[in-house]
């Protein structure tokens, strides 16, 4: 996968795709390419498949990462990890949302909270999100209130983010770039 033309990581960089569209491993060879980071996982153990999926990423990663897993608390734990020298990959806002949610958390409130804290933090920050609204309208009010708070979730991040990225079939195609 190729991640040229970049070279360095913006404040803030979101990554969108699909399922299984490549979006994390592209985060990942990002962050890799400056040299590795933090990866702050927001996935929980619900099930035995998941707990086979979250091996399989970590296998992936490899040694190079240092792995951080907090569900909720994500504004603050990428305000305590991220620095110049060590950025943070966000992995991943749907699954923080699906947190929140459960939490029964107001959504509109932890989006705009975070929306504005990104723009604070010390160092790099790569947020990958899954773009849901590409595919069926969900049958069920749950999973049509999940596409809707998804997209303005989305929209939230894009809008602060200098770099946005969408990924499909494994390949890169930027929406976003701000120049300093």
């Amino acid at each position: 996968m190729n991640i040229a033309p970049h070279s360095s990581l913006p404040p803030v960089t979101l990554i969108l795709g699909g399922a299984r569209s490549g979006k994390s491993r592209y985060a990942e060879l990002l962050v890799e390419a400056v040299g590795g980071g933090v990866y702050l996982a927001t996935a929980t153990v619900e099930d035995n498949e998941m707990a086979e999926r979250i091996r399989q990423h970590r296998q992936r990663r490899g040694q190079r990462w240092t792995t951080i897993e907090e569900p909720l608390e994500i504004l603050t734990a990428l305000q305590t990890h991220a620095s110049p020298e060590r950025p943070v990959l966000l992995d991943c806002l749907t699954l923080w949302l699906s947190n929140i949610m459960a939490a029964d958390r107001d959504i509109e409130h932890e989006t705009k909270i975070l929306a504005e804290g990104l723009g604070r933090l010390k160092g790099p920050v790569v947020l990958v999100s899954n773009e849901v609204g590409l595919g069926l309208v969900p049958t069920t009010p749950l999973g049509r209130t999940f596409r809707d708070h998804a997209g303005r979730l989305n929209q939230a991040v894009a809008g602060v983010a200098d770099r946005a990225v969408f990924v499909a079939a494994g390949l890169p195609m930027t929406l976003k770039e701000t120049t300093p």
